[in-house]
């Protein structure tokens, strides 16, 4: 392999049409500055798994919810791991990568996160709430994500694994922090609760360093970005959303110059490593 310009294969749906985002834009900046390292080569997520071999990596970025073209993603996860092939994100992920059932391990391990049940049984642990978030395990993107009442509970099927149950937070504002392998590179957060990617630059304090940090530290991934997206409920904490650790929008044109550019660079330097490894 001559590591002095990698071949990545970077796989991305540019014409997704996400809310409040721009995928193609984010991807075709990040993309661009890549290339001043590596040479890159931009595919849908369908064709990644049949043009992964002619690349020493593959970087796994704006491509949409697998929920979409879950086949074709598990053809191309088998594959990579059969063949060895390098990832990024690493597919060891425990996050979003592998469902969202992580949520209910990290209530059971009294991590600081929005109690999460799926089964009837457990529904009297969680707390009262006007309303509850029943989500698919599966899901994405808020794909089959409703609010019902506690008295629509019971008409659920909660022990068939499909659905989780939260109750609904009255949030001040949610936070997002952005990290490369384990150390963060920015945050930003939705100062107002109803424009959830109406995003500005957010300084984190040390308390909330840690917060971040404990979910990333938490997970399995050793090259790779992650996206910790937590609430900060009325009493003032914080409470954990999402490990985002699959495909996470970064939000980088709001991040700031100086931002985007430290995340590059790091990114770069994650890279290299992960080529590295396996030589």
């Amino acid at each position: 392999m001559d590591l002095s310009r990698p071949r990545l294969l970077y796989v991305t749906d540019l014409a997704y049409p996400a809310r409040g985002r721009r995928y193609c834009d984010e991807d075709i900046w990040l993309s661009s500055r890549l290339r001043e390292e590596f040479d890159v080569a931009l595919c849908h997520p369908l064709d990644a798994a049949a043009l992964m071999d002619g690349f020493d990596a593959v970087v796994v970025r704006n491509s949409g919810p697998v929920l979409h073209y879950q086949a074709a993603y598990d053809a191309f996860r088998e594959r990579a791991l059969a063949g060895g092939v390098p990832v990024f994100n690493a597919l060891s992920g425990k996050g979003d990568m592998a469902g969202k059932g992580y949520l209910l391990d990290l209530t059971a391990a009294g991590y600081p996160v929005i109690p999460t049940v799926a089964r009837a049984a457990d529904l009297q642990l969680l707390p009262d709430a006007d309303e509850y978030a029943v989500k698919p395990v599966l899901g994405a993107d808020s794909i089959g994500l409703e609010f019902v009442g506690r008295e629509a509970l019971s008409a659920l099927d909660l022990d068939g694994g499909a659905l989780l149950v939260q109750p609904r937070i009255r949030f001040r504002y949610e936070v997002s922090f952005y990290f490369v392998d384990r150390s963060l590179q920015y945050a930003l957060y939705a100062p107002r609760p109803e424009e959830r990617w109406a995003l500005e630059p957010y300084e984190p304090t040390d308390a909330d360093r840690e917060f971040a940090q404990k979910f990333v530290d938490w997970n399995t991934i050793g090259h790779g970005i992650q996206r910790v997206d937590a609430c900060r409920t009325p009493e003032g904490g914080l409470l954990l959303v999402e490990l985002e650790d699959l495909n996470p929008y970064l939000s980088l044109d709001l991040a700031g110059a100086d931002a985007r550019d430290a995340f590059v660079t790091a990114m770069t330097h994650s890279l290299r490593g992960l080529l590295a490894a396996r030589v």
